[in-house]
């Protein structure tokens, strides 16, 4: 209890996922750090370059937000293609985008 499981999109290829990547994150209690594969992520309380949250253990900043309904999910909104975790393909397509009939899809572009 008390931590949040969703799907966010990494600008920056967060944990080693390259750039543009839905993820399954789960959120901290506080919303002060994600949880994905192992890593933790801390907020940089707006104090980063093109990235709002760090590797809590090696430092490395990452540009992480939640998707956006019309599928701008990108830093700078660019359309190039962007892989969707397996574990968050069903609800960013049924819910977060309202197209339920793309859920096998593992590509966004």
């Amino acid at each position: 209890m008390g931590h949040k499981n969703e799907s966010r999109t990494s600008n920056t290829g967060a944990a080693g996922q390259r750039a543009g990547a839905h993820l399954p994150v789960t959120i901290s209690k506080t919303g002060k750090a994600l949880y994905y594969g192992g890593k933790v992520f801390r907020s940089l309380k707006g104090a980063g370059f093109q990235s709002n949250y760090c590797d809590a253990a090696t430092g490395d900043a990452y540009g992480i937000s939640g998707p956006r309904r019309g599928g701008d999910d990108r830093l700078y909104g660019e359309r190039v293609p962007t892989a969707i975790d397996e574990d968050v393909q069903e609800e960013y397509w049924a819910s977060i985008r309202g197209l339920p009939e793309r859920v096998t899809k593992n590509i966004v572009s």
